[in-house]
């Protein structure tokens, strides 16, 4: 997959600031460190579905951020949190590939 650039809706940022401690700048650096893409499910629009995007931070921190790929091919980020032990595993393995 390939993301053109992020979308900012600063009422998720100040949700994901407040609620998982996750700042706009840990989303980015999961879109810039190569992350893992998963496909979650139908978006509300034809050709703009939910994904998830994993991966380590600068810091070490691990995140999964959830986005809507957006047909010009930017993501809009909805959620962002840090990864549970069984997405870190899933992580780790599709990593190894």
């Amino acid at each position: 997959m390939r993301i053109r650039g992020l979308i900012w809706d600063y009422a998720v940022l100040e949700k994901l600031a407040v609620k998982h401690q996750v700042h706009r700048d840990e989303v980015r650096e999961v879109f810039d460190n190569r992350p893992a893409f998963r496909f979650v499910e139908k978006g509300d629009y034809p050709g703009e579905d939910v994904y998830s995007a994993s991966a380590q931070t600068e810091a070490g921190r691990y995140l999964i951020v959830f986005f809507i790929h957006k047909m010009s091919g930017e993501a809009l980020p909805i959620s962002a949190r840090d990864m549970t032990l069984k997405e870190r595993k899933k992580y780790a393995a599709q990593k190894r590939r």
